[in-house]
């Protein structure tokens, strides 16, 4: 892989700052996303819900 890699004319060395940076906005937008789902389903009124089943 290393000496395919070595044939491309344009070389752009990755820092591992962004991999740190891309995993802590993912893990950002899954707890947001975790967290509004579990707030939506607690406002929930029950009754409703046992209703339309």
């Amino acid at each position: 892989m290393h000496k395919w890699l070595e044939d491309f004319a344009y070389r752009v060395s990755i820092s591992w700052r962004v991999f740190l940076v891309s995993g802590m906005i993912a893990l950002f937008i899954v707890i947001f996303k975790v967290s509004f789902q579990a707030i939506k389903a607690a406002m929930v009124n029950p009754v409703k819900s046992l209703r339309t089943e």
